[in-house]
């Protein structure tokens, strides 16, 4: 089952944001929480309240367990400018985009967690089963079906003329 929470307007550049979302995409809750947790960008922090969001959302209403749950999407959409003036030299004035942004977090119990063991348990299966199959190419030997190609000419001064 899927579980969403949305921040809106969020004071925070989309480019600056997407910066920590691409981090977290694809991990469990837990490890997504240490990480927001560590890293020191005002992004972090907000995202870090969405997904406490999504994660109390998803207990609340979903009646799902926290530790089963990982982060299927972390999206960072734009909002509104806000556009400011500042004064300049002779009078002019420039523009001040002041961006905010639309934080998107997606849960879900569906996809499974990896961890160092199942990582590990899976990669010794892919080596045997790679051994196995070069064990059974061995021991069926060369094939006998192969088809005998005629022998091509020799070229002699007669034939390239």
């Amino acid at each position: 089952m899927e579980v969403r929470s949305i921040f809106k307007y969020a004071r925070i550049s989309p480019f600056k944001a997407r910066e920590v979302t691409r981090e977290i995409q694809g991990l469990p809750v837990a490890a997504a929480l240490d990480l927001l947790a560590f890293t020191p960008k005002k992004a972090a922090f907000l995202i870090g309240k969405t997904l406490k969001s999504a994660i109390a959302n998803a207990e609340n209403n979903a009646n799902l367990k926290p530790d089963g749950l990982v982060v299927k999407e972390a999206i960072v959409g734009e909002g509104p400018t806000l556009k400011r003036i500042m004064a300049r030299a002779r009078g002019s004035a420039s523009r001040i985009l002041k961006r905010t942004s639309h934080i998107r977090i997606v849960l879900t119990d569906e996809i499974k967690i990896e961890t160092r063991e199942t990582r590990k348990a899976a990669r010794k299966q892919q080596k045997n089963a790679a051994k196995k199959k070069a064990k059974d190419e061995v021991a069926e030997g060369p094939t006998a079906t192969t088809e005998k190609r005629p022998k091509a000419k020799k070229a002699t001064k007669k034939t390239q003329k």
